[in-house]
């Protein structure tokens, strides 16, 4: 049984849209799911959330990125990793990929994932066992007046990757030219939670950084160029919310940016297989 985002629904009624995920597999329906709304008013101090340290962030490697028929991915070759930040160990870095609205906004729709495994794990089944043995970085873009030179390589490479399985060379870059500078880092929110396409496993560490990267509108609506296998066009690549049922999210100890309580719907998604990354 396949499953699909909701705005493939619209084309395409024979695959299950994320209502019907839980039909795909039991786990979608449990009570540690993801995304969830962040109300930063409802959010409790943990001054146990100090900053992340970053390893192996600022080396360049090549790598392929693709279109996987739900978002596009890039695979992380070298051994970066991250600790601090109340995760208990270090990660690796594992993939990041990318997921979006619809012609460049709205802004919440449009966010980078960087993911990450428990380092004493070799295989992303073992982690997929562990309550806690990914770990996920999540940015918010937000629209800039600005090209974002660090990301020109990959906007540009999207026309080549247009179509489902279409894979091109990212060469020379860091997982660092990515992110923001760690300085900017401080301010992030954490709650424990699942994978965001089926199997929904509930296996995820989320810090979810306040602070946006910012693109440039073009850059944003490059995305949109992109299509799903049935060949409509790859938009609304998220799941919706789901009940927050009672966890607790968190903030670091360094007061949270937003002057008055902000209403974050992380639409955000995940492009895992039970079996492995894809």
């Amino acid at each position: 049984m396949c499953w699909c985002y909701q705005s493939q629904v619209t084309c395409d009624s024979r695959c299950q849209g994320p209502n019907a995920w839980v039909n795909v597999n039991p786990s979608c329906g449990n009570n540690r799911q993801s995304p969830i709304n962040i109300v930063t008013r409802k959010t409790k101090v943990d001054e146990r959330l100090v900053p992340f340290k970053f390893s192996g962030y600022d080396n360049v490697f090549d790598t392929f990125v693709r279109n996987n028929g739900h978002t596009i991915q890039a695979n992380i070759p070298i051994l970066a990793t991250i600790s601090g930040g109340n995760l208990g160990e270090t990660y690796k870095a594992v993939q990041l990929h990318l997921h979006w609205g619809t012609n460049g906004g709205p802004g919440s729709e449009h966010t980078l994932h960087i993911v990450h495994m428990k380092l004493r794990y070799n295989r992303i089944e073992d982690a997929l066992r562990d309550p806690a043995g990914l770990a996920v970085l999540g940015f918010f873009y937000q629209e800039s007046n600005s090209i974002n030179k660090k990301y020109n390589q990959i906007t540009n490479a999207l026309s080549s990757i247009e179509n489902i399985d279409g894979n091109t060379t990212l060469r020379r870059v860091s997982l660092g030219q990515y992110i923001l500078p760690e300085e900017s880092m401080y301010n992030y929110y954490r709650y424990y939670g699942s994978l965001t396409t089926p199997g929904c496993t509930e296996a995820v560490v989320w810090s979810v950084f306040e602070k946006a990267i910012p693109l440039h509108r073009e850059q944003l609506k490059a995305f949109s160029n992109l299509k799903f296998p049935d060949g409509s066009p790859m938009v609304e690549t998220f799941r919706p919310v789901q009940p927050r049922n009672g966890r607790t999210v968190y903030h670091s100890s360094s007061p949270p940016l937003a002057s008055t309580a902000v209403l974050m719907l992380i639409s955000v998604s995940t492009a895992f297989a039970l079996t492995g990354l894809q």
